[in-house]
């Protein structure tokens, strides 16, 4: 087992008016990889929202320790100078922003990743390359007017150069064709070869997962833990879906809890 890097423990939350995770327990090693799955409105990406310190959800009880300190009413940025990353499944556009200029700016915000401006120009245009993304997207306003496997390129370019300790990846492989899933697979591969850094990869499609060692498989029903166990997992649902973990909700009498986070999620 590898040395701990986050513990969520017996986590409660939602928003304001809206319970959404009930207890939830969650422990990632350094440098492991883990896979959060569960049918539409499960909870999964709100829980890796609440990860990160998204004010949408407030934390009912519970805590969340990262690195050996309890960030459980850490701000998100503070959680991201902290070493975490989250992967939006529907990332936003920011007119009047330059890409490259945003990039710039968190590097220059954590002193592990400042340099020169020469060696960052360097850096940037090195994975671009290897995301077979056009640099002169660099230049261009984040993520405006950019298609849907555009803006997961550039969320893989971040994760290479901000290079977090641990990553969430939140249904990155939404919506991609073949050619663009493959670059993201490639990214995904680049950053566990270089970082060696721990991943939570939350998906309900398990073609992203092909090409991963995955240690621990989490199932998630109606805002609740269900089960955690191997690799073994993803191909039980792949051939027979969530089916199983469904009863095994409903055998604990729990019922359609409403939950809302991403687009996965707003008919929970």
């Amino acid at each position: 087992m590898s040395a701990a890097l986050l513990n969520v423990s017996g986590v409660s939350a939602g928003t304001e008016d809206k319970p959404i995770l009930h207890g939830i327990d969650l422990a990632v090693g350094e440098g492991e990889c883990h896979v959060l799955m569960g049918p539409n409105g499960a909870g999964k990406s709100t829980l890796g929202h609440v990860i990160m310190g998204d004010p949408t959800y407030r934390v009912a009880s519970g805590s969340i320790e990262f690195a050996g300190e309890d960030i459980t009413d850490a701000s998100a940025d503070k959680r991201s100078l902290a070493g975490i990353f989250l992967s939006y499944q529907a990332p936003v556009e920011v007119p009047g922003v330059p890409l490259y200029s945003f990039l710039r700016t968190i590097c220059q915000m954590r002193p592990e990743l400042k340099t020169t401006a020469r060696k960052f120009r360097k850096r940037v245009g090195e994975i671009a390359d290897s995301l077979d993304l056009d640099q002169s997207f660099l230049m261009r306003e984040l993520n405006v007017g950019f298609s849907g496997g555009e803006k997961k390129k550039i969320e893989m370019l971040q994760l290479l150069l901000l290079q977090p300790k641990l990553a969430i990846l939140d249904e990155t492989d939404s919506g991609l064709d073949v050619d663009a899933l493959g670059v993201v697979s490639r990214g995904i591969a680049a950053y566990r070869e270089q970082c060696d850094g721990a991943l939570i990869v939350i998906t309900h499609n398990t073609r992203i997962l092909e090409r991963l060692d995955v240690d621990k498989t989490h199932v998630m029903v109606k805002g609740h833990m269900i089960e955690e166990g191997p690799a073994s997992l993803i191909s039980e649902i792949d051939r027979e879906g969530f089916g199983r973990f469904e009863r095994t909700a409903a055998e604990q009498g729990i019922e359609g809890a409403a939950v809302a986070a991403g687009a996965e999620e707003v008919d929970a």
